[in-house]
């Protein structure tokens, strides 16, 4: 049986949201703080190859390429208007990012590619299956002994958190693909999909329900 062809969800889930991204975000959830976080724990080196899946408008691949002018740093996502501010904003702060318009799906590099992947508000706009085939796909292009490293929403911390959850993803229109990340699924995810060593490295409470990081790697050996 032919698989599903996932439906793509925009990041403020309707394209002509996207050059609002940035603002509403920032005035929603600690976004520079939280991918600070998430770059920092990244922990990149000098001539590390660098894939920021789902990059959105740039922001987390800029802030990769400051924490390490050496490593190599790619950012990958399917909505080329997204794309073009990524780009946008690299010039403006004078660094040299690739940026590639592609799926988290099928990524459209060979295996063992990159030391570090990462993700960050991703996978809630992935169904359960589209969950699945993207860590898959992250998991063959990392090198072994590669880390993942993923911001995303997760089980809300408490019941009020909750009910703010489920409607601030009615109105975005991503409520069923939530189901996994507010049951506390995501994790089971990212081990099914081979990865070792899983740790939630920071959390977060917001207006929208509880956000959390992770860090995790493909084994060094087979």
């Amino acid at each position: 049986m032919p698989r599903r062809k996932e439906k793509y969800v925009y990041a403020l889930g309707y394209r002509w949201l996207t050059p609002l991204y940035d603002t509403l975000v920032r005035l929603l959830v600690p976004e520079l703080e939280f991918k600070r976080r998430l770059a920092g724990q990244a922990a990149l080196e000098n001539g590390h190859q660098v894939l920021d899946l789902g990059c959105g408008t740039g922001t987390l691949t800029l802030l990769l390429k400051s924490s390490q002018a050496e490593a190599q740093v790619v950012g990958l996502d399917p909505d080329r208007k997204a794309l073009a501010i990524a780009a946008d904003k690299a010039a403006r702060a004078g660094l040299v990012i690739g940026l590639n318009c592609g799926s988290a799906l099928a990524l459209p590099y060979p295996e063992a590619s990159f030391d570090r992947v990462l993700s960050s508000m991703l996978f809630h706009h992935l169904t359960s299956e589209g969950k699945s085939r993207s860590l898959r796909e992250a998991f063959r292009v990392l090198r072994p002994g590669g880390e993942l490293h993923v911001a995303d929403w997760g089980e809300p911390d408490t019941r009020v958190m909750r009910a703010t959850s489920v409607l601030g993803f009615v109105l975005e229109g991503a409520s069923q693909r939530m189901r996994d990340n507010l049951s506390g699924r995501l994790p089971e995810f990212i081990r099914r999909a081979g990865f070792v060593a899983l740790q939630q490295t920071g959390r977060y409470g917001t207006v929208f329900g509880t956000l959390r990081l992770y860090r995790t790697r493909k084994p060094a050996t087979a």
